[in-house]
């Protein structure tokens, strides 16, 4: 049989970190049939480090919600693994998403969450996440994606939003499929938290989801987030469509 498993990471100015994660997901040849590295305008070494570490590299700006949606059209296994590019895997990470596929396609999963660093406020946020991941079957993207292609046609894709993707996304998949947790922890980096202070991330996050709430248009809140440099795009139609849902985080 094939590798059961198209993994796609959305990335951007990772050059550093990236070879990690591609290095990770070369340990399981069994599990992973192809691995597409959706660059989305970096300025450093990102799609040739891809590249040389044997990934398909597409090009798509206008933020993770389009890159992810990219990679996944151009993919071709029956289960999904979606990824940001400043994540680790952890240790024993292949039989859980195999156990976790063996299960059947009416569940999707997500990691728990690592942020890497020692501030004990971090171990706070992550206890806040997989709260949040339990009860309300609402994780981020930093936690990762696995769930069957069928089931991420079913809910309509990712949509092409510069911020609020994996939300927007979550809150359609939850309403198919129960969104169960994994044992293991993914480690994000932790590099905005340390920029702007633990405490003031958790409440710009919040403000920022609230925003959207409330029906701000995502391109605005993409420059909040990522400053002037914010990633713009063809995603009016995708906003149109979130703008109408009636299950908010």
């Amino acid at each position: 049989m094939r590798p059961p498993v198209s993994v796609v990471i959305a990335a951007r100015d990772e050059a550093a970190g990236l070879p990690g994660l591609l290095a990770d997901l070369a340990t399981a040849p069994a599990l992973v049939r192809e691995v597409l590295v959706v660059d989305g305008g970096s300025g450093d070494a990102t799609p040739r480090v891809a590249a040389l570490a044997g990934a398909e590299v597409l090009r798509h700006g206008g933020g993770r919600g389009g890159q992810l949606a990219a990679g996944v059209a151009r993919s071709s296994a029956p289960w999904l693994l979606l990824l940001h590019g400043d994540v680790r895997l952890p240790p024993g990470w292949a039989p859980v998403l195999a156990a976790a596929i063996g299960a059947g396609e009416s569940t999707a999963w997500a990691f728990r969450l690592r942020i890497a660093g020692d501030d004990p406020a971090l171990r706070l946020v992550e206890l806040a996440v997989e709260l949040r991941s339990r009860w309300r079957q609402l994780p981020y993207g930093d936690q990762g994606l696995l769930l069957a292609r069928r089931l991420h046609d079913a809910a309509g894709g990712i949509a092409p939003l510069p911020l609020m993707e994996d939300l927007e996304f979550v809150q359609r998949l939850r309403r198919l499929a129960r969104i169960g947790s994994l044992a293991l922890a993914l480690r994000v980096n932790g590099r905005r938290w340390q920029r702007l202070g633990v405490w003031q991330t958790v409440l710009a996050n919040a403000h920022l989801r609230r925003a959207w709430r409330h029906g701000t248009p995502v391109a605005q809140l993409a420059e909040r987030y990522y400053g002037p440099t914010a990633p713009q795009g063809a995603y009016q139609k995708a906003q149109r469509r979130c703008s109408g849902s009636s299950s908010q985080p």
